[in-house]
C-alpha cells in the first residue's frame, strides 16, 4: 500500500474512480441479450453450455422441489438456527423503513396523496463464481419480502455438475422465494428482463455480479429496473493515533479477500500509517495521510466509499460530518463483516463514488408510488388563474380548453 500525503490533485484518481466499461464486453453482452430476446430458453441453454460447461434441457433450468429438499441434507446442523437470528435483525431494520399511503383533503374538495404499492415480480441474482454468496440471498430477498413483492425468483449459475450451492437453496427456501433457476451471467439477466417460456419476466433485478452481469443490467435498465451498477467492493477506514492498529490491519486484510477489493486507510497519524503499511504492504489500496481529522473527513466525503469504518474513540462526533458513505460502522467493535453478514441493513451497496447520490438496497426499492390528485369544481376554480397563466406561456391551447370546458 502506498502512503499518499493529502493533496487533492494527487487524490483525483481515487475521487473520480468509476465503473469501467469495455467496448468489447459491451458488444459481447449486447449479442447475448439479443439472442435471449429472440430465442428464449434455447439461447439461455446455449450460453450456459458455453460459459458454465453445463448442458441443460429446458425442464432442468428450474430447480426442482426434490433438489431443494435434498439440500437440507448437505448443510451444517446449526445453520438454520443461526440464520433465524440474522433474519430477525434484517426484519427489524427494514420494517422501520416502510411508508404508508397517505391523503390530505380540505373543505374545498382538494385531495392530494400517494399510494404505495409493491412490485409484482422481482429477480435476485446470486453470483457463485469465486464464492457462493449465501448472504446475498437474504440481503436481497428479505427487503423484497418485507416490501410485499408478490413473486420473487432467484437465479444463480450452476457448478460443473449443474448444481447450486445447498446453502443458497436452503436460504431461498426458508425465505419462501417462489422459483429458483440454475442460470448465470448476462444470459440470466436477459432471461429475467425479457422472460422466456420457462423463466418469468420480472419488474426489477437486484444483486451483484461480474462485469458481464453488470453490463447486462446497464444495457437493460429502462426495460427493467435495476438496483445499481456496482463495481469492486471498497473499504475506507478513518483512524487516528488512538486507534488499534491490530483492528485496522485485520479489517484491511479482510477487505483484500474480495476479488478486486480496494482498501484505504485515512489517518492523521504518521506512526500509525507506517505501522499499518509494514503489515499490509501487498494489499490493493492506499494509506492517505491527512494533517488533521477535519481534512481526513473531507477526503472521505470526496471518496464517497461503499463501507466506512470510523475507528476512533468517539465516532459519534465524526459521523455527523460524513455526508457521502453507503454504510458507516461506528467504533472499534463494528467491523465491516457485521454489515456483510448479520447486522440487518443489506450489503448490496453503491460503489465507485456513487454513494454521493445512491443508497444501499432497501425495502423501498421494491415499492412504487402513484400520485393521487382530486379537485372539486370549487377547488379547480380557485387554482384556475395560475393554471391558465402557465398553459398560456407554454402555448398549449388545448390544455386551456380542457380547463374552460369545465366552466362553460
Amino acid at each position: 500500500m502506498k502512503i499518499i500525503r493529502f493533496n487533492n490533485k494527487k487524490l483525483e484518481r481515487i475521487y473520480n474512480r468509476r465503473f469501467i466499461r469495455s467496448k468489447r464486453i459491451e458488444e459481447k453482452v449486447k449479442q447475448i441479450l439479443e439472442d435471449v430476446r429472440l430465442f428464449g430458453d434455447d439461447a439461455v441453454i446455449k450460453y450456459t453450455k458455453k460459459f458454465d460447461k453445463v448442458k441443460l434441457a429446458p425442464r432442468q433450468l428450474k430447480v426442482s422441489e426434490i433438489e431443494i429438499s435434498g439440500a437440507y441434507q448437505n448443510i451444517s446442523q446449526n445453520f438454520v438456527s443461526n440464520l433465524k437470528i440474522i433474519i430477525e435483525n434484517i426484519n427489524r431494520f427494514y420494517r422501520r423503513t416502510l411508508r404508508k399511503s397517505w391523503r390530505i383533503k380540505d373543505a374545498d374538495g382538494f385531495i392530494l396523496g400517494e399510494n404505495y404499492e409493491p412490485l409484482e415480480k422481482a429477480g435476485i441474482y446470486i453470483p457463485a463464481g469465486t464464492a457462493p454468496l449465501v448472504s446475498t440471498v437474504y440481503m436481497t430477498a428479505l427487503p423484497a419480502k418485507i416490501a410485499g413483492v408478490k413473486k420473487i425468483i432467484l437465479m444463480s449459475p450452476p457448478d460443473a455438475k449443474g448444481n447450486i450451492n445447498p446453502h443458497i437453496l436452503v436460504v431461498a427456501n426458508l425465505l419462501k422465494v417462489d422459483e429458483i433457476y440454475r442460470v448465470g451471467g448476462a444470459q440470466g439477466i436477459a432471461a429475467m428482463a425479457y422472460g422466456t417460456k420457462t423463466i418469468p419476466r420480472v419488474d426489477k433485478i437486484v444483486g451483484p455480479g461480474n462485469i458481464y452481469v453488470t453490463e447486462a443490467k446497464r444495457q437493460l435498465f429502462g426495460y427493467v429496473d435495476i438496483d445499481m451498477l456496482a463495481g469492486p467492493t471498497e473499504l475506507v477506514i478513518l483512524a487516528n493515533r488512538h486507534s488499534n492498529p491490530k483492528f485496522i490491519i485485520a479489517d484491511l486484510k479482510a477487505q483484500a479477500e474480495h476479488a478486486g477489493g480496494v482498501a484505504i486507510l485515512i489517518t492523521n497519524s504518521k506512526a500509525l500509517a507506517k505501522e499499518v503499511k509494514s503489515q499490509v504492504d501487498n494489499i490493493n489500496g492506499f494509506i492517505i495521510l491527512a494533517k488533521n481529522m477535519e481534512q481526513a473527513v473531507e477526503v472521505v466525503n470526496k471518496i464517497a466509499p461503499e463501507h466506512l469504518e470510523i475507528l476512533v474513540n468517539n465516532p459519534n462526533k465524526l459521523v455527523k460530518q460524513i455526508k457521502n458513505a453507503a454504510a458507516i460502522f461506528l467504533g472499534p467493535y463494528s467491523p465491516t463483516a457485521l454489515g456483510d453478514y448479520v447486522a440487518g441493513p443489506s450489503h448490496v451497496l453503491p460503489t465507485g463514488g456513487t454513494a454521493r447520490f445512491f443508497s444501499g438496497l432497501s425495502a423501498l426499492d421494491f415499492i412504487k408510488s402513484s400520485h393521487i390528485i382530486g379537485y372539486s369544481r370549487k377547488a379547480l376554480e380557485k387554482i384556475k388563474e395560475p393554471l391558465e397563466k402557465i398553459a398560456g406561456i407554454e402555448g398549449l391551447n388545448q390544455h386551456l380548453d380542457s380547463l374552460k370546458a369545465r366552466f362553460e
